[in-house]
């Protein structure tokens, strides 16, 4: 009986599909540093992860019993892909699973952007009962998403189904991407409906110059997408979102936008600090904050346990 170790956690729904299979799940949280001691202890031959564990080379070497490693998600920048397929270990994710939840927090954050949701709850508890005609005044001066232009960075899964609910709110939508140059989007009603959206891609520098909102959607990056010279390219007003990965966006340019009115507001779901975001991002009033939730919702952890599950048993089962 094969045993898997998910250390981050996984869905009832996956771990029963794993204990059907026959497999042995061990649904423990271990530290960082005892990771490896435990893997070995325990003889542990597939690893679940999130973004919270990091499997890098040295974790690798140390556990010669791991025969997968699964990741929750998107990403794959805690997880030493490279060196884990050079030693024969099988390397997946989950990319489809949390797509609809990280494309409904970005509305989340443009929404409170757009009304100002975000520092309304931060004052009306405060000087609702004594300020309220002020307050009113000073939220009254909110905009429509309908109608506006949402730029995507990134047209990958997420990238797309964020396109989609733009388009189904009345957006205009422009994207730009390295592998992607044209698409057809198929926006699916409850009743059957549907219709059909053909779009092509643009250069980053019409996108950005041509947005009142920008999405990004791009993996880790070395150097930043999105710094002073790209902000200075954005529509004065415009908004950005990044639910993405911290440093892909320069915080310190768009602190410095956002003080000059030159953005009107941002919404923030990663930090290039985390998990210790800058003081100076965590209270500013222009900034929509939620502290890297974008998958995290009960449809998408159903989801990316079912996957995960699955791609166990096709890995170690074949």
């Amino acid at each position: 009986m094969a045993k898997i170790l998910a250390n981050d956690g996984i869905a009832q729904s996956g771990l029963e599909l794993l204990e059907k299979e026959g497999f042995e799940v061990k649904n423990t949280r271990v530290a960082q540093e005892q990771l490896a001691n435990y893997i070995n202890k325990n003889k542990i031959e597939g690893l679940l992860v999130r973004s919270a564990t990091k499997v890098d080379k040295k974790l690798i070497d140390d556990c010669p019993s791991l025969k997968l490693i699964g990741r929750g998600g998107v990403g794959l920048d805690n997880i030493d892909v490279k060196y884990a397929e050079s030693k024969g270990i099988n390397v997946f994710n989950t990319p489809e699973a949390s797509s609809e939840s990280v494309a409904e927090l970005v509305f989340a954050h443009l929404l409170n952007g757009v009304r100002f949701l975000h520092d309304a709850n931060r004052n009306m508890p405060l000087e609702g009962d004594s300020q309220f005609k002020q307050l009113k005044k000073s939220y009254a001066g909110g905009v429509e998403l309908r109608g506006k232009t949402l730029g995507i960075v990134g047209f990958g899964r997420i990238g797309q189904a964020t396109a989609k609910m733009a388009l189904a709110m009345g957006m205009e939508v422009m994207f730009t991407d390295h592998h992607t140059k044209e698409t057809t989007l198929t926006l699916s009603f409850f009743d059957g409906q549907s219709i059909d959206f053909k779009l092509q891609s643009s250069d980053l520098k019409e996108v950005l110059a041509n947005s009142d909102f920008v999405s990004l959607h791009v993996p880790s990056q070395e150097k930043y997408i999105i710094g002073k010279t790209e902000i200075a390219l954005m529509k004065p007003g415009a908004g950005i979102i990044n639910t993405s990965r911290g440093g892909v966006l320069d915080e310190v340019a768009l602190v410095e936008a956002l003080d000059t009115d030159h953005l009107s507001f941002a919404g923030l779901d990663v930090y290039e600090s985390e998990p210790n975001p800058e003081i100076k991002i965590l209270m500013n009033p222009k900034i929509s904050l939620s502290p890297h939730v974008g998958g995290s919702t009960v449809e998408a952890q159903e989801r990316i346990g079912v996957e995960l599950a699955q791609k166990v048993v096709k890995s170690l089962k074949r």
